[in-house]
């Protein structure tokens, strides 16, 4: 397909955003709700901001707990740079101003020493006075809890809000930062294609740390020079072996990738899908041998946003929660990437509530385990990690003790 071909494809697919056009109308989809695991649906929108790009736009309602959920993806790739929006806020016209938060875009006002981190809520398509409304909610939604346990506190962001609020009616000018290294955060600009004199826009090159937080890595130069280019081309392929679905036996495909975890290694990913009866399996299998050292990684949960941190739990570790009396032995689950979320899913409601102060405990004596730090590559200050010798029972599980290893030599 040609260049022009593929544009005019991707033009009748994606149409401008128009709430005029009768004719754009969401597919809905039936979809399993998270949160009380009836059916609910999904409403999905592909759409094309003027001036930006193609987004999807997607909507979970459930008529059973009446729990939604709405966010938004880039329809195109993570760009070539970074971008940095400022905007000098100065009417109230300029609150009504789209924007497109991306899930890996900070947002700051300086004025207010306010910021949202990156990776701490999804993408979101709204104005900037549903991004401020957005906050406001965040810092009304424990004040009932903050005023019965700590009123001190719950004054000093009562106070906040109150600012925040103000801010909404533009009394005075304001600045509003996003800083999206994908490359796919917007803010609008009202007066395009002429220049908007209260908006600046940057392009960055990323660094190495922003490159580990999106998952990718930077090209080298001279790649086709370099030795290894066959892993490497490994690492950008999946393969896919004909199988057996484990549970009603129909032919089945197993697909394989082997993936670079940031901060820490290469993993193969494997993932069964039955078309015949709907069973689902992934597992994960550590792509190096048994570390010299078992790993101990403690996590002291404080926040609900420490529920979305990576995790891989190898075929050899246990997970324990100390102050639930919660044991998963190293036999349980098989290897697993998911999120902290993902594995304790029964037990996550009571964490999330904020119920219990609790500890995540992953333990393998492989060595061959994982918890995201979302401060890298700086130390997470919630997080431990400890490298100890394996005990004789240890090696003994994983059969370690009667490996030879030595006297292979020819004599």
């Amino acid at each position: 397909m040609s260049v022009i071909e593929e544009e005019r494809v991707r033009g009748a697919v994606f149409k401008d955003i128009n709430a005029e056009d009768e004719d754009q109308q969401p597919t809905v989809i039936e979809s399993l709700c998270m949160n009380c695991y009836e059916n609910g649906s999904t409403r999905l929108l592909l759409t094309k901001i003027p001036f930006f790009k193609e987004i999807i736009i997607s909507s979970f309602s459930c008529p059973h707990c009446n729990w939604t959920n709405t966010e938004i993806q880039s329809a195109g790739r993570i760009q070539e740079q970074g971008v940095l929006y400022t905007l000098q806020v100065k009417t109230k016209e300029d609150m009504n101003r789209e924007v497109v938060k991306s899930d890996s875009a900070s947002t700051r006002i300086p004025q207010l020493d306010f910021e949202i981190p990156a990776f701490t809520q999804k993408g979101s398509l709204s104005t900037i006075e549903g991004l401020l409304d957005r906050a406001v909610v965040g810092l009304e939604q424990d004040q009932p809890i903050r005023k019965a346990t700590d009123p001190a506190v719950a004054e000093k962001i009562e106070e906040f809000i109150q600012r925040f609020k103000k801010l909404k009616e533009v009394e005075e000018e304001f600045t509003l930062i996003i800083d999206d290294p994908s490359g796919n955060s917007f803010i609008e600009n009202p007066f395009a294609p002429q220049k908007d004199t209260a908006l600046t826009v940057t392009h960055y090159k990323r660094t190495p740390e922003h490159n580990a937080a999106l998952g990718i890595e930077a090209e080298e130069e001279e790649n086709d020079e370099k030795p290894g280019n066959d892993l490497d081309a490994m690492r950008n392929e999946v393969l896919v072996f004909n199988t057996n679905c484990p549970e009603c036996n129909a032919p089945a495909n197993t697909n394989m990738k082997l993936v670079q975890i940031p901060h820490f290694k290469e993993v193969i990913i494997m993932a069964t899908n039955c078309d015949s009866c709907g069973h689902r399996t992934n597992e994960v299998k550590s792509g190096g041998a048994t570390e010299e050292l078992g790993t101990r990684i403690t996590l002291h949960l404080t926040d609900p946003s420490d529920m979305s941190r990576d995790l891989l739990k190898s075929e050899t570790c246990s997970v324990l929660i100390p102050e639930l009396e919660f044991e998963l032995g190293m036999a349980a689950l098989g290897g697993k990437f998911t999120t902290l979320e993902g594995l304790l899913k029964d037990i996550k409601d009571l964490i999330i509530a904020g119920e219990m102060d609790v500890h995540i405990i992953l333990d393998d004596p492989a060595g061959n385990s994982y918890l995201q730090n979302v401060y890298a590559p700086d130390p997470d200050p919630e997080m431990k990690i400890e490298k100890y010798t394996r005990t004789f029972e240890q090696n003994e599980d994983l059969g370690l003790n009667d490996m030879k290893t030595e006297g292979y030599a020819e004599k």
